[in-house]
């Protein structure tokens, strides 16, 4: 059984806080040059982005707004918030300075391993959706957290992969099953996806989409590896609706009938 109904090719669409996009494909652009972010967005097919907000220097000589395309929706994120409040912070400044009410929920602390605290992104997430944003917070894959971050008012919830920037790949792979399972929400797998194939494994799982960064960053060609991620998040997409064949429990079964002559 699939968590959610299969739809046709035309109407497949990724709906977070009732908008609707093509792309199930979201770019990090924090480790992008300025000058690079507009051709990976176009190669990759994105219609969403990330921004830090130190980034978007209004009225300064370099502004990464300026090298968004045209009808990006931007999503700024609390990179650098250490608790609720400062994530709360960041965000109502994003607003103000035009990025919209899309906003990504980072709260950590935790300097060497660099994970999300849950309970203050849990905070974070309830003042912001009170105030109208669409809310989308960064997790540790935790069931009862995530479940704590919808009834907080969450649009998506997006767990991690493997620790950020790491670039190891679906780490959580286990507890993002049980998030898609069991959350009626878009699962967004964020950090960690170091490739395309895992990309595509993540889709098949059924998670809706997969937000990239460092492994696009640090490719030899990241244009390239932007369309490459592009494809495999087609691919792996395609593969959930089409629902992947069974797996044997025995070693084998002939893929073709046998034929009397090779019957005793």
């Amino acid at each position: 059984m699939f968590r959610k109904e299969k739809d046709t090719e035309m109407e497949d669409k990724l709906i977070i806080g009732g908008h609707a996009f093509e792309s199930r494909f979201i770019l990090g652009s924090g480790k992008f040059s300025l000058e690079m972010t507009n051709a990976v967005i176009k190669n990759g097919g994105v219609e969403m982005a990330t921004l830090a907000l130190r980034r978007a220097n209004v009225g300064g000589e370099e502004n990464i707004l300026d090298y968004m395309p045209e009808g990006i929706t931007l999503l700024p994120n609390t990179s650098g918030a250490r608790t609720a409040e400062e994530a709360v912070r960041i965000a109502r400044l994003a607003r103000e300075i035009g990025c919209g009410d899309f906003v990504k929920i980072e709260v950590v602390h935790d300097s060497k391993y660099l994970l999300p605290d849950n309970y203050e992104t849990i905070k974070a997430t309830e003042v912001l959706a009170k105030e109208g944003f669409i809310v989308m917070p960064y997790m540790y894959p935790d069931l009862n957290a995530a479940r704590d971050m919808v009834n907080a008012g969450a649009a998506a919830i997006m767990p991690l992969g493997a620790p950020i920037g790491s670039n190891k790949g679906l780490c959580t792979r286990e507890f993002i099953k049980m998030l898609v399972e069991e959350i009626d929400l878009p699962i967004i797998v964020d950090a960690g996806i170091g490739r395309p194939s895992q990309a595509c494994e993540a889709m098949e799982m059924g998670v809706d989409a997969i937000m990239a960064n460092t492994a696009i960053a640090t490719a030899g060609d990241v244009a390239q590896m932007a369309a490459a991620f592009k494809l495999a998040v087609i691919s792996g997409r395609m593969a959930y609706l089409a629902g992947p064949g069974r797996v044997l429990e025995q070693m084998a079964e002939a893929s073709s009938p046998l034929t009397g002559f090779l019957q005793d």
